[in-house]
This record gives C-alpha cells, sequence and structure tokens, in this order.
C-alpha cells in the first residue's frame, strides 16, 4: 500500500493536538491527525465537571510549571487566553466566571470539543480516531509513521500524546518513548493535582470529618493557595489541596491556616470575655464547621468550657486552626 503523504502529522487528538492541527491547516498546510481512542478529546469531556474549565482571565507564566520558565512566556505571548475566548466567542458559545477567573461553559464541555473539531473541519484537517502508531521513523525528506491503517509520511511530525495520567481516558506512555527514541531528555512524571493521603494514625483522627469543606490558606515550599480545602475518607481534597500537591514532595510538611483572614487566637480570647460559659466547641463553631470545630477542640481541651482556659490553651487551639501542620502520606495519583 502506497503511503499517505501530509505536511504535518499530529500525534494524539486531545485538546492540543487538535488546537495544533486547526491552526496548521487554517496556514495551508496538509495536515493528519491520529489518535488511538475511538473519541477524540475525552480529558476535554470530563473536565470541569463536564462542563470544561477552559481558561482562566488571569492566567500568566507564574502559573506554570516548568524546568523551562521562558516557554511559557513566549507561548502566552503568542497566544493569550483572550485569544481563546474570542474562539469561544465566536462559536457562541456561553460562558461564565465561577471563581478566580474560571471560565466554564454554561452547557457542556462537549461544546468546546465540537469547536475543536468544526475548527479541524474547516480548515482541512484529517481526524482518524482509533488508530494507533507503533513505529515512528526520521528520514530525509521527513518522517514516517506506521500506523494500524497503515504507512504515513509527514515534512513534521507534533507529538501531542499527553502525560501517562488516566489511562482510561487513552493516555499512555508513548510520547516519552519517541522523546527517548530522539534522544530528547525526559524529566520522570509524577501526579500532580491530586488529592493528598494520611498515614493510618491521622487518618484514625480524621476519618469522621470526611465530606467536611472549609476555606483554607494552605502553603508548602514556598507557595500558597487560598480556596476550598475538603476532607475525605482518605485525607485531603479541593481546589486548595489539588493545587499544592504539584509543589508537595514525600517528606514535606503543608501547614493549612482553616480560617485564612482570622486571628484565631484574638477570637477566642474575646469569646472568652463575652461567652465565658460557652464550651470552647460551641465558640469554635462560630469559625469552622461544626464537626471540625468539635474535633479540634477535642484535641485542645476536649469539653471545657471558654472561662476554664487559660491563655496558653487558647493559643495551642488557635495553631491548630491557624497553623495546622500536616505531613502527607502520599497521594492518590
Amino acid at each position: 500500500m502506497k503511503a499517505l503523504v501530509y505536511d504535518v502529522l499530529v500525534l494524539g487528538g486531545g485538546a492540543a493536538g487538535l488546537m495544533c492541527a486547526s491552526v496548521a491547516g487554517s496556514r495551508g498546510r496538509r495536515v493528519v491527525v491520529i489518535e488511538q481512542a475511538k473519541r477524540p478529546a475525552e480529558k476535554i469531556r470530563i473536565s470541569g465537571g463536564g462542563r470544561c474549565n477552559f481558561t482562566n482571565l488571569h492566567a500568566t507564566p507564574a502559573n506554570f510549571l516548568s524546568r523551562n520558565p521562558h516557554f511559557c512566556k513566549s507561548a502566552l505571548s503568542a497566544y493569550t487566553q483572550h485569544d481563546f475566548i474570542a474562539l469561544v466567542e465566536k462559536h457562541r458559545i456561553a460562558y461564565h466566571e465561577k471563581t478566580r477567573g474560571q471560565l466554564f461553559c454554561d452547557d457542556s464541555s462537549q461544546q468546546i470539543i465540537d469547536m475543536l473539531l468544526d475548527e479541524c473541519g474547516a480548515a482541512g484537517v484529517t481526524l482518524h480516531p482509533g488508530t494507533k502508531a507503533s513505529s515512528i521513523a526520521k528520514g530525509e525528506d521527513g518522517f514516517s509513521v506506521i500506523t494500524d491503517r497503515g504507512e504515513m509520511r509527514a515534512r513534521s511530525l507534533v507529538v501531542a500524546t499527553g502525560g501517562p495520567s488516566i489511562p482510561k481516558m487513552g493516555s499512555s506512555g508513548f510520547g516519552y518513548k519517541i522523546a527517548e527514541q530522539f534522544g530528547l531528555k525526559i524529566v520522570p512524571p509524577r501526579a500532580g493535582l491530586v488529592p493528598l493521603t494520611f498515614d493510618e494514625a491521622l487518618l484514625a483522627r480524621s476519618k469522621d470529618l470526611a465530606g467536611v469543606a472549609v476555606d483554607a490558606m494552605v502553603s508548602c515550599d514556598g507557595m500558597q493557595f487560598d480556596e476550598a480545602m475538603l476532607f475525605t475518607h482518605r485525607g485531603l481534597s479541593g481546589p486548595a489541596i489539588l493545587q499544592i500537591s504539584s509543589y508537595w514532595h514525600d517528606g514535606d510538611n503543608i501547614q493549612i491556616d482553616m480560617a485564612p483572614g482570622v486571628d484565631v487566637f484574638a477570637a477566642l480570647k474575646e469569646l472568652r470575655r463575652d461567652h465565658p460559659r460557652q464550651e470552647l466547641a460551641t465558640g469554635l463553631a462560630r469559625l469552622l464547621p461544626s464537626r471540625l470545630a468539635q474535633r479540634i477542640a477535642e484535641a485542645g481541651g476536649g469539653m471545657s468550657r471558654m472561662a476554664d482556659m487559660s491563655d496558653r490553651q487558647l493559643q495551642a487551639v488557635a495553631v491548630l486552626v491557624n497553623k495546622w501542620q500536616v505531613t502527607p502520606r502520599g497521594t492518590e495519583g
């Protein structure tokens, strides 16, 4: 069978692959996209709880983790979040800002997938879902890719296979094999944006808090995030934890302020003055969810009345709220 010849062959039909293909096609290139999953852009489909958090109004190079920070600067200067918003609006996709500049579709993630597929279609891009590439070779006039559809050749090869996360969505380590084949340096991948887990002792003390959410300031390795935090049956999750997980390494402590912006020691002293007969747990429940307040009260003074607690005891309780130190066992990645 004669090989099919293209200007650009894109391996991977996810967000990056489809975007790259549509732009290359719009510039007059003959482009083909090879995607091993039966449906393209499966990770887009599940993103944002099915509504796709497609960009952030406040995105800057500082928000990206990279061994090469200059790449983010050049990439974002060439194509900003506002350029993508303009594309979304061109396709008449309704969206809204949820929190902190996060933009979500009003309807469904499928709208973003359809938008990218429409852009590819308009640019004449050929898409082959359910197609696996088995080998790649580089010659003088470009690349040869052997697929289960036969051989395909292209002057340029784009590897947009993504990382190894969520294999059921079609992810694999194929991109890393290609990088090794061509002698590219690889940074070993590790899980990011994942929940953190507790050891058995800490889990035993906190298991009844599963489902409790609180606004928190979470810090680790010089970074901090002020967002929601959720106690789970295995440890901690929620936006603040998912963000800090990308900076956490085995053995690191994380510090958690579960009442950001509140001087809990001062607040407890004020409660002791105004409500001396009130139990500590009741006083803490003015600042925290009741189950969490109860657990912290048990750790800091039991069922003591406010009037019976010294400044030193109140300070110890305040530290549990404003400066809780935790050493996670690991991640759920």
